[in-house]
This record gives C-alpha cells, sequence and structure tokens, in this order.
C-alpha cells in the first residue's frame, strides 16, 4: 500500500519536473475564464436574490400598512359610537 502511494507521488513529482510548463500554462487560462464566469454567475444570484427580497419587503411593508389602515379606521369608528350623543329621552 505504502509503496504504491510512493510510487504514485514519485511518478506526479517526475511528471511534474519534466514539463514545468506544459499543462499548467493552458489549464491557468482555462481556470481564469472559468473564474470569471463562476464571478458572473455569483454576482447575477447575488443580484437575482436581492431583487426577490426587494419584492419581499415590499409585499410585506403593503400589507403591514394596509392593516394598520383599517385598525385606524376601527378605532375611529369605536371613538365615533362612545362619543355619539345619545338620544334624548321624548318629552311625556
Amino acid at each position: 500500500m505504502k509503496l504504491k502511494l510512493a510510487s504514485a507521488l514519485l511518478l506526479i513529482f517526475v511528471l511534474a519536473v519534466l514539463a514545468p510548463g506544459a499543462g499548467f500554462a493552458q489549464s491557468a487560462s482555462q481556470n481564469d475564464s472559468g473564474i470569471k464566469q463562476d464571478t458572473k454567475d455569483a454576482a447575477h444570484s447575488a443580484g437575482h436574490a436581492a431583487k426577490k427580497a426587494g419584492h419581499k419587503i415590499k409585499k410585506g411593508t403593503t400589507k403591514t400598512v394596509h392593516k394598520g389602515a383599517h385598525a385606524t379606521k376601527e378605532g375611529a369608528k369605536k371613538v365615533e359610537r362612545k362619543t355619539k350623543p345619545s338620544p334624548s329621552p321624548a318629552p311625556r
């Protein structure tokens, strides 16, 4: 087991020394474009998430404002009922 691992590491080391720039230059340019695309994808996802959050905040705010307005109307009606002058009794 240790012999297989040691021979594999030795083979990797020898290949890296013999061909120092052959495989790495090409993969670096591919990684650059891959990183660029990953960054674009991340930015797009972040923008989409922000837009979605904004819509939910707007919906929640609207709902809250409407409930507040409804509660204010109900409160005003209660006050009006309480302060309404009671009908005076009919004369006898």
